[in-house]
């Protein structure tokens, strides 16, 4: 069967990277693609936004299977849109999009399925929000977080440590920073521990956890700067072990399964579970209805089974058929970015040093890049993923930076620490 991969990022060029590697595919459509992506994928001039042309695509093109890559396309209907012609498509609907789409509608569910999650307040202007923000400082918060309740690109969470911070944040939000996404905000308890991410394949009927992974959020070392979309990632996630996996499955996974079905959501695809791990507990922290990116660079990086064949699967409600067979050798995804980023940045600068860095069987991933004259240019914030296994988590990060350190372009830069957690978790298991 041919295959359509809707995106342009970092996550579509790994699952078109691993979709071609199918014996179930013939060719790889991607819309619209990258500069890396066209080289495992033929890309085709439509926009994610443009989901009645793209089901015309599949339609003409006999597509056997597409798969929305960003969140947008599914929080604006692509699968109903595709349903409705007979195509098969893998993700949710429209309204069960809304678990990543609204942050009041995903907290609502997690609360209503007894779901573990911080406590919060959704409001729709700034004067209320204020209010309860002085209240919960006043009565005792050392932080609180502030989150744009629609889609903000990963960029509409504020953790803040004091009321003016938090206040200013809201005011921004409803100010228009974030476009629609900030004309409602919701405010929730600062959980205290360390997040991890969780994604989980589901028919509606089955759920089945992948590989654990961890992102770095912050722009620089240290946790220090901005949120992003994310700097790098590595699974597994030593912090998910045995028995906090156990608590992801009886305590999350399962009650969301239960829900969708109670709920009756029509969901067959991927739900990425934000935690954070505790002292009391596993908590969730969002929902996602895609893969993360860049969580998806390391966790496929690791899969050695046919994802073409799971995700087909997932979609004709057969997931509890799949197998999934994870290699035990860890993988590390270092994200190298334009100077600037999240803010404004240059583009057009052209890239050098792709094939070096790729020549030790390191696997490069394309975010924001174009092709300008036949060369290869930084075309967006998030440009690169440079994703390498090795035999230990520590051998990964050096692999990953060893190639990484081969790429340039003007003014590019990476986060040094990717991992860090890890390897100070698994000193202190050891001892050391």
């Amino acid at each position: 069967m041919d295959v359509l991969v809707v995106g342009n990022g970092g996550r579509e060029h790994v699952l078109c990277w691993k979709l071609q590697q199918s014996a179930l595919v013939g060719q790889v459509y991607c819309a619209p693609g990258n500069a890396g992506i066209a080289s495992v994928a033929k890309c085709i001039d439509i926009g994610v936004d443009e989901l009645e042309k793209l089901a015309d695509f599949a339609v003409e093109h006999h597509i056997g299977l597409t798969v929305a890559g960003p969140e947008a396309p599914l929080c604006a209907g692509i699968v109903d849109v595709f349903e409705k012609r007979g195509l098969k498509i893998f993700g949710p609907d429209k309204i069960a999009a809304q678990l990543e789409g609204s942050k009041s509608f995903a907290k609502d569910f997690m609360l209503r399925h007894n779901i573990p999650t911080a406590k919060a307040a959704g409001f729709d202007d700034a004067e209320s929000a204020i209010e309860y923000i002085r209240k919960e400082f006043a009565a005792g918060e050392t932080g609180i977080v502030v989150k744009a309740d629609g889609l903000a690109a990963g960029k509409g969470v504020l953790v803040a440590s004091g009321a003016e911070e938090a206040i200013e944040f809201v005011y921004s939000c409803f100010a228009g920073k974030f476009g629609g996404a900030g004309a409602r905000v919701l405010i929730e308890e600062c959980l205290i521990g360390e997040e991890a991410s969780i994604l989980a394949l589901t028919d509606g009927k089955t759920i089945v956890a992948l590989a654990s992974s961890q992102d770095h959020k912050r722009a620089f070392d240290g946790d220090l700067g901005p949120n992003t979309g994310g700097m790098g990632s590595y699974s597994p996630a030593p912090v998910v072990d045995d028995a906090v996996m156990a608590k992801v499955e009886t305590e999350i996974l399962q009650p969301f399964l239960t829900g969708i079905q109670q709920d009756k959501l029509n969901f067959k695809g991927i739900i990425f579970v934000g935690i954070m791990v505790t002292d009391k507990g596993v908590k969730v922290l969002e929902f996602n209805v895609r893969f993360g990116d860049p969580e998806v660079q390391s966790v496929l990086s690791r899969l050695d089974s046919d994802l073409a064949d799971v995700m087909l699967k997932t979609v004709e409600g057969r997931l509890s058929e799949a197998e999934l067979v994870w290699s035990h050798e860890p993988a590390v995804c270092v994200v190298m970015a334009s100077g600037g980023y999240p803010g404004g940045h240059q583009k057009g600068c052209e890239i050098s040093g792709l094939e070096a860095a790729e020549a030790d069987g390191v696997k490069v991933f394309h975010g924001g890049t174009a092709f300008k004259n036949g060369r290869v240019v930084n075309a967006g914030g998030r440009v690169l993923g440079v994703c390498a296994r090795g035999e230990n988590i520590k051998s990964a990060i050096e692999r990953a930076y060893a190639a990484a350190d081969k790429i340039s372009w003007d003014n590019c830069f990476c986060r040094r620490d990717i991992g860090y957690r890890a390897i100070a978790r698994l000193k202190d298991n050891n001892g050391g």
